[in-house]
């Protein structure tokens, strides 16, 4: 996994791509998919926080949130543009936030209510996806001229696994 800062150090345009479309209407946007007790999908919309540190999320008690406790894992989709079928997915795990002048720093700058019962989680990064249809969308039935779609992935890399070492 990586961090949001990881990530778009590492593709700075992809990140830029994702970030436009998730915030394309202002704040962020998307729906977060999370994994019920029972191995379900359960999806729900929210309002990821960039930061130039990482990528944040202020969850309400909740099943997402008790979702998010209990199994990090996580695909977090931007909401579709009016005008196109572009999309952008990120997926990953969710990490609760401890450090309290993180979550001070980005309450105060974001005015999260002390009287709501929620916490902070950050979104790692394990793959991206950023997908571009052009004006005349995914189907482009009558479109003219036909501009070709293309996709762009990122993967976090993986980490190496080192074998213990054995005292002989």
């Amino acid at each position: 996994m990586a961090s949001w800062s990881d990530f778009a150090a590492a593709d700075p345009s992809l990140a830029d791509g994702i970030r436009a479309l998730v915030q394309q209407y202002g704040p962020g946007m998307g729906y977060l998919a999370t994994i019920r007790p029972d191995g379900g999908p359960r999806v729900h919309p929210v309002s990821p926080v960039f930061t130039e540190t990482g990528l944040y999320c202020f969850i309400v008690d909740s099943p997402k949130r008790r979702d998010l406790e209990r199994d990090g894992r996580y695909a977090l989709h931007a909401y579709p543009p009016e005008d196109n079928d572009d999309e952008a997915t990120l997926t990953g795990r969710a990490v609760p936030v401890r450090d309290p002048r993180t979550i001070a720093h980005l309450a105060g700058t974001l005015h999260a209510s002390p009287d709501v019962d929620w916490r902070l989680f950050e979104l790692t990064i394990e793959t991206a996806m950023l997908r571009r249809h052009g004006p005349a969308g995914a189907l482009p039935l009558a479109a003219s001229p036909f501009l070709p779609a293309f996709a762009r992935t990122w993967r976090a890399p993986r980490r190496a696994h080192r074998p213990l070492a054995v005292a002989s």
